[in-house]
């Protein structure tokens, strides 16, 4: 088996010094630097605790940490990688409060395996899982569904449609169809096979679903895409908060997803479920372990953020009562 590691991007939107470096690029009124991309849920360990008891065949967890480092993390952990990000992005970066310039140079990262999965630290794994789940030998697990972008003021959307129109330029629909077509349609893919469909007459992509869970990824595509296009990498990676210009990650999922060069995943394999006054779903998700991998994923829609944080602290602690050998000793 070759080796898998794994990815984590984390940020301590507490840390005072993390603050006055990033209020002084304050970003410009159509950049996106909202506090709630920052929002520290005091969960981390619990993605720790997840990854030993249901993933421990993992080769090495590359820690992504802007310089801060939660007081309780065991450092000396054999397996445990601390990434700064002066460690791998180019200085000309630097510093980023996007993701996306940290997450567009992740294979750079020194010792970084072939085969890797990415992380945010919102996703967390909550049942025992194989290596694969995320590679068939050396090729990708993935699932495709076709959709078509709805344009709105989320600079989110602007990036979508950067990374497809970007696909566009190098790959053909009606090639996939031809040489792919039972991925696509797919039964695993539920509902979403019927966007699939729906959108097969268009010429062109018009969109990609996206799970928002963790993604395999091989370093190689990485490379492969950089080599393509790196103007439009470049350019997204000069930005210091997310930007309705740049493109993301998920151009990188897209560009292996119009090669059809990935193998097919259950639907099981992960959900993201939004945190609300109201989250009986995603508790009994996670309790029940009904997925593979939950996103707990926060769009600020409740009352309460010390309330909601309190009561996915407790569910994760029934699931996962045990401090891992990630945690120092209290």
């Amino acid at each position: 088996m070759k080796p898998i590691d794994f990815v984590i991007m984390w940020v301590d939107g507490n840390d005072p010094n993390w603050q006055k470096e990033k209020a002084s690029f304050a970003p410009q009124t159509d950049q996106d630097g909202s506090d709630l991309r920052y929002k520290d849920w005091d969960n981390l360990q619990y993605w720790f605790r997840g990854v030993e008891r249901f993933a421990p065949w993992v080769n090495k967890i590359h820690f992504v940490t802007w310089g801060h480092i939660p007081i309780w993390l065991n450092t000396a952990h054999p397996k445990l990688n601390i990434v700064r990000h002066e460690d791998f992005i180019p200085v000309e970066y630097l510093p980023t409060f996007s993701a996306n310039p940290i997450e567009l140079n992740v294979h750079r990262i020194k010792g970084l395996a072939e085969q890797f999965v990415l992380f945010n630290d919102d996703m967390f794994i909550t049942r025992d899982m194989k290596p694969a789940h995320f590679f068939a030998g050396s090729v990708p697990r993935d699932r495709i569904a076709l959709s078509a972008l709805t344009p709105n003021d989320d600079s989110i959307s602007s990036i979508m449609f950067n990374d497809i129109k970007t696909i566009n330029r190098h790959f053909s629909k009606r090639s996939l169809i031809k040489n792919h077509l039972s991925k696509l349609l797919f039964p695993h893919c539920g509902i979403h096979s019927l966007k699939t469909i729906m959108t097969l007459p268009f010429k062109f992509f018009t969109g990609f679903y996206n799970d928002h869970l963790p993604y395999a990824y091989t370093k190689s595509l990485f490379e492969e895409v950089w080599e393509e296009e790196g103007d439009v990498l470049r350019a997204a990676c000069h930005n210091k908060f997310r930007d309705p210009s740049d493109v993301n990650q998920w151009l990188m999922r897209y560009w292996r997803l119009a090669q059809g060069s990935f193998v097919k995943c259950s639907r099981k394999q992960g959900k993201m479920l939004s945190i609300t006054d109201s989250n009986d779903m995603m508790f009994k998700a996670i309790l029940k372990q009904k997925y593979y991998m939950i996103c707990c994923n926060d769009e600020g829609d409740y009352t309460s953020f010390a309330q909601q944080s309190k009561q996915l602290r407790a569910c994760f602690d029934k699931l996962l009562p045990k401090e891992s050998n990630f945690e120092l000793e209290q």
